[in-house]
């Protein structure tokens, strides 16, 4: 049997090219053999396929022993919440995140929520359906629904202090995924005002894949915030495990610059805590952590290796670029929603706007964002950039692809493990020509140049 659908962090393909229900039943039992589990969340997005191959996943796990609680409908973080508070064996997502409606997908985690990626796990319940040695156990498992939602909302709403939030305008593009049934459940309990845009859950998604950080899907929330005069606009991928923000003008907000703005506060109310970062983009998260007595812990890049590094020195908060953001009192977890919400905090206690609270750092270290390429031969890529700095370099680190740092620049370029894409990302010391100057030599040694 050939599994091309699983991947570094998750099972992701076509269905039912590279993901069927029969396949969905052999991974509930190989999950439910690796792990041995007593009880197990499952929850599903909006896509056509998702029902089905989330019912025979159920049904893998439960011949495989476990007790099966099924969120139904729900986000990835809504599976994390429940595996953590209820205290179950495992959970498992069925979403193919940002990626067209034709795919579908898995997210694993076993017991406290921990990831099972490539590394921990994932692998080893690949081996099992490929020796065809999975094999219902004695008993057969539970099953029965469970709504979990109210416990997760009231669990968001502990990260603010509602009597102290404004009654501000917000744009939210659910990106027709699952945000806005979390949303919907959100809004009596808080003072703001949604305007809401692609908010229905439909897993044809008629506006385009969920995935803000494509500039092309950016435009329906800056329009929405330019219309309405918005004070905010709040964008999410599909299974809104990630959030991306825009200010009041409709200015996107890279993610860099608001893991920086979100250290800063959780930092001033707890010193001395360890906040990881992954290494794309550095030095503005290492500056402030630093200023505010703050231990900065570098990390590979993706949700498996961050939760690690965040258990391995009990960081208060973590955040990569990309818009996943972990916080240690959510089990270590990537949230879509704590992000925004904590931003929206931060605005009605220093009555500023969004774009006050990040420009001064935006030109402080100006960045590229990321900037994706396909490259045919990544090896001598690399190579290549080597040679062009080696003699200049002042640092250089292997932690996630390649970083090389000078006086007044840097740059991380690394292979996607999730794409077959290169990624490139520049910042400056408070010279965005420098900065844009050496992105185009960049992206000209990548190709060829």
């Amino acid at each position: 049997m050939s599994l091309t659908c699983f991947k570094a962090y998750d099972v992701r393909g076509k269905v039912p090219d590279d993901l069927d229900d029969s396949l969905a039943y052999n991974i509930g039992l190989a999950y439910a053999a690796y792990v041995q589990p007593s009880s197990v969340a499952i929850g599903r997005d909006v896509r056509s396929s998702s029902q089905a191959i989330a019912g025979a996943l159920a049904r893998g796990l439960q011949f495989g022993g476990a007790n099966v609680y099924d969120l139904g409908l729900c986000g990835t973080e809504e599976i994390y919440f429940a595996t953590a508070a209820r205290g179950l064996g495992g959970g498992i997502m069925v979403t193919a995140s940002h990626n067209p409606p034709e795919y579908n997908g898995m997210k694993f985690v076993r017991e406290e929520s921990r990831p099972i990626s490539g590394d921990s796990g994932l692998k080893d319940i690949q081996s099992l359906i490929e020796s065809g040695k999975t094999a219902p156990a004695g008993r057969r498992g539970g099953y029965q629904t469970l709504d979990n939602r109210a416990a997760y909302v009231d669990h968001l709403l502990s990260y603010v202090d509602t009597e102290r939030l404004k009654p501000l305008r917000i744009v939210v593009n659910a990106g027709n995924g699952m945000a806005g049934p979390v949303l919907d459940a959100l809004e009596p309990k808080l003072p703001f005002e949604f305007i809401k845009i692609q908010h229905e859950a439909d897993g044809r998604f008629p506006n385009g894949v969920p995935n803000p950080l494509l500039p092309e899907n950016r435009h329906p929330t800056i329009a929405a915030i330019k219309k309405h005069r918005a004070d905010l606009g709040v964008a999410w991928d599909g299974d809104f495990d990630r959030c991306f923000l825009f200010d009041e003008s409709g200015g996107f907000i890279e993610g860099y610059y608001i893991i920086g703005l979100l250290a800063e506060v959780i930092l001033s109310r707890n010193p001395s805590e360890a906040i990881v970062h992954d290494p794309r983009m550095t030095w503005n998260t290492i500056d402030i952590v630093r200023e505010l007595g703050g231990n900065p812990v570098m990390s590979k890049t993706g949700h498996a290796f961050m939760k690690e590094s965040m258990r391995r020195v009990n960081a208060i908060y973590g955040g990569e670029m990309s818009g996943h953001h972990y916080f240690r009192e959510f089990s270590y977890c990537d949230s879509g929603m704590i992000p925004w919400m904590l931003v929206t905090q931060i605005m009605c206690d220093r009555d500023v706007p969004l774009s006050a609270l990040v420009t001064e750092r935006m030109a402080k270290y100006p960045a590229s964002g990321e900037i994706n390429r396909k490259i045919v031969d990544v090896e001598a890529t690399m190579k290549r950039i080597l040679h062009n700095y080696g003699s200049t370099v002042q640092e250089t680190d292997f932690t996630d692809g390649l970083s090389m740092e000078f006086k007044d620049w840097r740059f991380n370029v690394r292979s996607s493990n999730t794409e077959p894409l290169v990624r490139l990302n520049v910042e400056s010391r408070g010279d965005e020509e420098l900065m844009r100057a050496k992105t185009d030599e960049l992206l000209s040694l990548m190709a060829g140049g």
